[in-house]
Parts: structure tokens; C-alpha cells; sequence
């Protein structure tokens, strides 16, 4: 079993065999529930990957054997109904899905456990079509959902179970801690990496001006702001630069916040002859099969999406993982990246690749995280979360190694924004003069390394992220700008690099030609009579 993948994947189960921590985990719960006979809801926290799937399988089957009680398990999706079924199945648990077909149950049945989707089971209820009285454990998938907590007031005489990789809710309003009286806590992210259960990430993170995104009602940034960030040519060029510096013949998934900027990334990579695929929530479920079953059986795949495939799907073979977006989401950072965590005989490492400053905002993602604190203080967490202008501000710019072999023949290539600036403003002068002698530097640096006026503005366009970095660092020593400001700034200092550039070359050709003549000249003298 070691580097069997035990959560929804159902056809790679074996058995009723568990490992030790999840055996464990099993008997820490049972524990708890022993010790407060009166209602007691218990939420457990592991990681996506660590087979929560498996653990509240096997609960359901005991409790069912030890009590005689039924089980209400809940899911918010309806690839989860299915794997969850599936799974119940593997460990002999007889269970029904109530489904929108189903309207009524009879009473007696023969079936000691249900799953359900939290929204059909809602209408049901409240429509008072079915009740929970004879429920005695209702177990919550993916409890961080807050849309859970409705279903709550229909059901009082049982216990609730709550699972979830990241015991933080969904809303900061309505804290997991005002419906659960103790947080469980499974295994990390870093032990299961140790013991073989979940492969390794190498992280590359790529740092995105993110200051233009807005936040929207709940919490996270918006769909349109992120749209208009995402969906222009540089951030494109900087994606594709990405995959082929990082990722380039992995199979490999892409993240993006909107629609229309998953479809902007197919563009842009179909154009560049790379085998890629787009997905979001209007395909159909024929279209959805056969798309993921195109990435499955193509080694080098490309899949661009939203947030369809951060639950319910499961692919072993994902070597790479793209954030081609920004979130606020502790959770959606752990089920974005968990997508490719999943080991294989052949597989034991993945790559990661932010460009939405993630890393700078929650850590790595195998990292060790303090949940019991998380729970109990959801707000003092999240007051610790870095803001993008926090992120901004901390940001300094080092030029990969790669890049600064292109300027090898150059000592030193560094320019301090902040000294010259107040080296300037002490002596008097305008702080303009800044950004010229910076051009200056990054003029010296790119005809020491090349032979031709092609070669230095070769060198000149590889500047580009170091040109950004310097000028929203010279526009953080102004009292106040904008935005816009600083987008016309950085572009007109890469105008102004390769027209400072041409002069240059022109004055040097000049000055050749003045040499040639002169010369000419003297061999001319020097002619004998």
C-alpha cells in the first residue's frame, strides 16, 4: 500500500487496511465521543491527500456496528456524493445518495447510511419532507463550508463530525469554533511527506504587482479586478515564461480566477504549439469527461481552469502546479497546490509555481501551520496575513542566476534605489535624477555585455522585472502616487533605456567613422612620393 493514494480514488483502495495514523486518528475520535456522551461536535483537521475519505469511512461502518445508529454524511459537491458512495462501499457500508430524484425515504429502510449534498438535503428539510431524528452521527465533509451551519438547527439530538484539510471557515463572520466545541488535529503536511504518503514541492515564486486587485464580498479578490491584471500581454509572457523556465514537458494544471482568463490561457500557449485544454463549470459532464481524461492519458498536458478542479478531482500524475492567480484563501492554497501532491511509484516531487505572491502571503505550503490557534483565533491569524502592499513593500528583487550570467563581464550589476534617492534630496536635487542614473547603470551594464546595439537591447528587455522592481521602489521614497503613475513610469523607462541605447550606438558608430578617416588620412601621408 505504500504510495496508494487512499482519498477519492476508490479504485486504488484495497481493502479495509489503514495505516497507523489514520487508525490512530480513528481511536483519538471514538475517544472523544466516549468522554461527552451529550453532544459534543468534534472537528478533525488533515491534509488534502492524508485520506479523510478513508478515516470517515471507516467511522461510519464502526459507529453503525457499535450503536446501531444511522449516519448522515454531508458534501458540497456532486463528484464527492459519488467518491464518497464508492468508498462506503469498499468498506461494506450498505448507503443511499439523496439525490434531487429522491423526495421521500421509507421508514423502516434497510439503509443505515446517507450522503448528501448540503443544498438538496436543505430543501428537503425545510420543505419537511425528511427529518434527522434518527440520525445519531452527521458527518461533515469539507466542513470549513459555512454553508453547512444552516443544516445545524434541523438536527439536535446527534453528534456532529466535521472533516477539512484547513479548520478556518469561509466566512470570518461565522467562525468554526461557534459550531465546534474541540479541533483534532491530524497529521502535517511535512510528516506525510516523510513517511511516503504525499510527494514533495520545489516552489517558484514570481512576484506580481498586485496592488491594482480588489477584494470583494467574501473576502477574496474579484474576479474582474484579477481579469484585468491577468488577462494583459505581460502577464501572459510571464506565465508562458514560467512553464518553460520551470514546468516545460510536465504535466501540468493551471489556476486562474475567471473564466475568461483560463480561456486567454489557452490561447496563448495553443498559439505557442503547446497541447493544452480549458475547463470551467459550463462545460458539460460529457465535455468534462473527456477533457480529463484527455490530460490523464497525455504525459505532457496542459490543463487550465478556476476553481472546478481544487475539490473532487483527483490526478496522481499532475507534476506541476500553476498559481496563475492571487487568493486570500488559506484554504483554496492548500487545495490548489494538494491537487499535485498525490505520490506514485514514480513520482515523489512536484512543482509549484506562484504568480500571485501566495508564498509571500501564507508560507510554503508544507510548512508547519499552528491549527488549534488558527481555530480558536481565526481573526489574530488572519490579522498576521500579510496585505499586498505589506508584500510590496517587503519585496526585493534578486536576479536568478541564469540571468546574471547574461552579465558576467560586469563586477557589480547593483543599484540602490532607496541611497541614491536620499543621497539626491540632500543635494537639493530633483528626484528625477534618480531614475536617470539608474538608466545610466543598466545602460553601462548592457554594453559591457554585448557586442552590438541587438545584443544590448537584447540585454536591455531581459531588465524588465529589475526596471519595475527599481521604479516602485523609487516611487515608495515619493510622498504619494498612483497606480497609473507608476505602470507610465516603468514603461517609460524602458523606452528610455533602448532610446538612451541607440544614441549611444550612433554616437559610437560616429566616432568610428572620425577614427577610419583620420586614418585614411595618415596612411594617405605617409604615401611615399
Amino acid at each position: 500500500m505504500q504510495g496508494q493514494d487512499p482519498i477519492e480514488a476508490p479504485d486504488q483502495y484495497f481493502g479495509k487496511q489503514l495505516y497507523a495514523y489514520q487508525e490512530q486518528a480513528i481511536e483519538e475520535i471514538f475517544k472523544r465521543l466516549k468522554d461527552h456522551p451529550v453532544r459534543h461536535n468534534l472537528l478533525y483537521q488533515l491534509p488534502t491527500g492524508g485520506g479523510k475519505t478513508v478515516i470517515f469511512s471507516e467511522i461510519t461502518r464502526r459507529f453503525i456496528e457499535e450503536t446501531g445508529k444511522k449516519v448522515l454524511i454531508l458534501t458540497h459537491r456532486v463528484e464527492l456524493c459519488g467518491q464518497t458512495h464508492q468508498m462506503l462501499n469498499e468498506f461494506g457500508v450498505v448507503n443511499k445518495i439523496i439525490s434531487r430524484e429522491v423526495w421521500e425515504l421509507p421508514v423502516p429502510n434497510e439503509f443505515m447510511c446517507y450522503v448528501a449534498m448540503v443544498e438538496t438535503l436543505n430543501n428537503r428539510l425545510r420543505d419537511k419532507i425528511l427529518d434527522l431524528d434518527n440520525i445519531g452521527l452527521m458527518i461533515v465533509d469539507e466542513a470549513h463550508y459555512n454553508s453547512f451551519g444552516k443544516l445545524f438547527k434541523f438536527y439536535e439530538k446527534g453528534v456532529i463530525l466535521g472533516v477539512t484539510a484547513t479548520p478556518l471557515s469561509s466566512n470570518i463572520n461565522l467562525p468554526m469554533k461557534d459550531n465546534y466545541d474541540e479541533l483534532i488535529v491530524g497529521e502535517s503536511i511535512s510528516s506525510l511527506i516523510n513517511m511516503g504518503f504525499l510527494a514533495k514541492a520545489t516552489t517558484w515564486s514570481y512576484h506580481v504587482g498586485l496592488t491594482s486587485l480588489k477584494v470583494g464580498m467574501n473576502g477574496d479578490y474579484t474576479v474582474s479586478s484579477s481579469e484585468r491584471l491577468y488577462n494583459n500581454h505581460a502577464m501572459q509572457d510571464k506565465l508562458l515564461n514560467a512553464y518553460r523556465e520551470k514546468s516545460l514537458g510536465k504535466k501540468t494544471l493551471i489556476f486562474n480566477n475567471g473564466i475568461a482568463t483560463s480561456q486567454y490561457v489557452y490561447a496563448t500557449f495553443h498559439e505557442a504549439g503547446y497541447k493544452i485544454k480549458h475547463l470551467d463549470n459550463t462545460h458539460t459532464p460529457k465535455e468534462r469527461r473527456e477533457i480529463l481524461q484527455w490530460f490523464r492519458e497525455k504525459p505532457d498536458a496542459i490543463l487550465t481552469s478556476v476553481s472546478i478542479l481544487t475539490t473532487g478531482f483527483d490526478e496522481p500524475t499532475v507534476e506541476s502546479i500553476i498559481l496563475n492567480r492571487a487568493t486570500k484563501s488559506l484554504t483554496l492554497y492548500f487545495q490548489m497546490i494538494g491537487r499535485g501532491s498525490r505520490i506514485l511509484p514514480n513520482k515523489s516531487e512536484f512543482t509549484v509555481i506562484d504568480l500571485g505572491n501566495n508564498l509571500s502571503r501564507f508560507g510554503l505550503w508544507d510548512a508547519e501551520v499552528d491549527w488549534h490557534r488558527i481555530f480558536r483565533s481565526p481573526e489574530a491569524y488572519l490579522s498576521t496575513i500579510w496585505s499586498d502592499e505589506e508584500i510590496e513593500k517587503h519585496y526585493k528583487y534578486v536576479m536568478p542566476e541564469e540571468l546574471r550570467l547574461r552579465f558576467a563581464k560586469s563586477e557589480s550589476i547593483d543599484f540602490d534605489v532607496k541611497a541614491v534617492h536620499q543621497q539626491v534630496m540632500k543635494s537639493g536635487q530633483r528626484p528625477k535624477i534618480v531614475i536617470e542614473q539608474s538608466i545610466e547603470q543598466h545602460i553601462r551594464i548592457c554594453q559591457e555585455n554585448s557586442d552590438d546595439l541587438e545584443g544590448a537591447v537584447a540585454l536591455a528587455d531581459l531588465l524588465k522585472e529589475e526596471i519595475e522592481y527599481r521604479v516602485r521602489l523609487f516611487t515608495h521614497c515619493l510622498s504619494k502616487t498612483s497606480e497609473s503613475y507608476v505602470k507610465w513610469l516603468q514603461e517609460d523607462y524602458k523606452r528610455k533605456l533602448k532610446a538612451s541605447l541607440l544614441r549611444n550606438s550612433e554616437h559610437h558608430m560616429d566616432e568610428n567613422m572620425d577614427e577610419l578617416i583620420e586614418e585614411e588620412n595618415q596612411e594617405e601621408d605617409n604615401q611615399p612620393d
